[in-house]
């Protein structure tokens, strides 16, 4: 996100977001702030409404609270709400779509049987151990390549897949890639926080790299109890342990001496070797109800081909992201970016000196977008597919890898409605300053603001589903409170990005997202209240954490 533009332009109508539009109040106004995020968890959590419903019923509080307690007036409120939409369908929903298209192929075909068999072999026959590698390893490695909610669209998927219970895989899914969410996308939260907050980048990232690996540490403890319970923990703590060390290596290495773009990458990728190659010499305890399938003979051709979606967008990425030799791939997409001032809305939201808020500027990503890599991946696969049926064992055509695109599309009806409301709700609530009011009121605790401070970032990729959108709201505000009470900015900058990645667990998007993937519709509930408790320990602990560093 670029910073904000310090022209001003003279129009008819401004709006200048207040914290304190409630009788004056940080309190009150931060409280009325509140009540759309209320609402929406108190409707999906308590009632059990379904979660567009939700959406749609906190969107249009969302939009009273805007007009009537913050004052602003009612075209920029509905114009903001469009802005928001048109951000979920691009790049979070595209990149969504394109995520289950690819990995639905496996399914169309056939082949996910033959995935099932690969990760048979590398985990030993132990689904839980299969499970591990995929929920965090493979995860991390997809967030840190592509971000925007691609990495739990596909693994959720997959988990499923190698016959992990619905409800299971999507909470295995949310918590294995939370602590990669700030590093994800090639560390755009990283880069965001640091620019926006005043600091050199890598100096946030080198900070969240002494806080993150003791998270990682235990996170692969976290998702064998999440799948198999005590029991999951007691037989295959030890693969646990070399995946939450290893990892937890990865981070703080590449944080602070490699490059913090490639953190969540590296360290999942050495995670994921480290527990194969402890396989090799250690054999897990597993139970006859948590035995993979292996009566099936799998080829190598026939591995490569199954998997050839999750390798392929590996590279892809890697390619679009890394690939700098004679051609700078990153820069030549990124050129294709077309970037405008979102119609009605640009120009008439700007601060108390009257600089235009670039909030209101809409980023068109088409080459650039992870999207368009993951629908190209499709594409090659559906094309490979279509020309290898395997010996006749998978017959398939290019026609009906194109037919899934729009199974896929039907499918996701309703998840497609939530995730665009939930978007346009974030930009009523963020544009009429609710969300700033809700920060600004936090940020009058004194240095107790130190231990609260990764609440701020837990809020804004909850409401949000984006821990880049959370440091943009909220970066500025932890380095002005840094600043107020005598605080390392670093410090609560690192902490605003690691909590965000703990709030997207229990964020609507991500939620609705989860549950999608793993084909349990109107779900989210369900996940929600069983996801919740683990998010608001997460958090805990890092405030713990944050809050003990600040005291060295």
């Amino acid at each position: 996100m670029s910073p904000p533009s310090k022209r001003k332009v003279k129009t008819h109508m401004t709006f200048t977001p207040s914290l304190t539009p409630i009788a004056g109040s940080q309190f009150l106004s931060a409280m009325v702030g509140l009540l759309p995020l209320i609402a929406f968890f108190v409707l999906m959590g308590v009632f059990k409404v379904k979660t567009h419903w939700c959406a749609l019923i906190s969107l249009a509080l969302a939009l009273v609270v805007a007009i009537v307690g913050f004052a602003m007036p009612t075209t920029l409120a509905l114009l903001a709400a469009t802005e928001g939409l048109a951000f979920g369908f691009m790049p979070i929903l595209y990149i969504i779509i394109a995520a289950v298209w690819l990995y639905n192929l496996t399914e169309e075909t056939g082949r996910s049987a033959d995935v099932r068999a690969a990760f048979n072999v590398v985990g030993k026959g132990d689904n839980r151990i299969q499970g591990l590698l995929i929920a965090f390893s493979f995860c991390g490695l997809l967030e840190g390549l592509a971000g925007f909610g691609a990495p739990v669209a596909i693994v959720a998927a997959m988990l499923v897949t190698i016959g992990i219970p619905p409800i299971k895989a999507a909470l295995a899914t949310i918590v294995g890639n939370a602590i990669n969410v700030g590093f994800g996308a090639m560390a755009i939260p990283v880069t965001t926080s640091g620019r926006l907050g005043g600091v050199e980048p890598i100096a946030v990232a080198s900070q969240m790299g002494h806080i993150t690996p003791i998270i990682a540490s235990f996170i692969p403890l976290v998702v064998l109890a999440i799948l198999d319970g005590s029991r999951g923990v007691r037989q295959l703590w030890p693969a646990a342990l070399v995946s939450g060390a290893v990892t937890a290596f990865g981070h703080y290495w590449v944080a602070n001496f490699f490059s913090y773009e490639l953190t969540a990458v590296v360290a999942s990728l050495l995670g994921f070797a480290a527990v194969a190659i402890m396989l090799q010499v250690w054999t897990p305890n597993t139970p006859e109800d948590s035995r993979s399938d292996a009566s099936a003979k799998l080829t190598g051709g026939r591995a490569t081909l199954a998997l050839m979606p999750y390798w392929l967008v590996v590279i892809v990425f890697g390619a679009a992201k890394l690939w700098r030799v004679g051609v700078d791939v990153p820069a030549a997409l990124a050129a294709t970016d077309i970037t405008f001032g979102w119609p009605g809305l640009h120009g008439h939201i700007v601060d108390s000196s009257g600089a235009v808020s670039s909030a209101t500027e809409f980023k068109l990503q088409w080459l650039s977008s992870p999207g368009t890599l993951i629908a190209l991946t499709a594409i090659v696969v559906s094309i490979v597919y279509g020309a290898t049926s395997s010996g006749g064992k998978y017959p398939f055509t290019f026609g009906r890898g194109i037919a899934t695109l729009g199974k896929t599309v039907y499918n996701l009806r309703l998840a497609i409605l939530t995730i665009s409301v939930v978007m346009a709700l974030a930009y009523v609530m963020n544009l009429s300053g609710q969300t700033g009011a809700i920060g600004a009121w936090m940020a009058g605790t004194g240095m107790a603001f130190v231990f609260i401070s990764p609440v701020l970032g837990w809020i804004g990729t909850a409401v949000t589903g984006s821990a880049t959108s959370a440091n943009a709201l909220f970066a500025n505000l932890q380095s002005a409170a840094a600043a107020q009470i005598g605080a390392d900015t670093k410090l609560l900058l690192a902490a605003n990005t690691i909590g965000g990645g703990i709030g997207k667990i229990i964020s609507p998007q991500n939620l609705a997202i989860a549950a999608g993937a793993v084909g349990a519709e109107n779900s989210e509930p369900v996940i929600l209240r069983k996801a919740l408790p683990m998010s608001v320990g997460l958090l805990l602990v890092l405030s713990l954490l944050v809050g003990g560093t600040s005291l060295l």
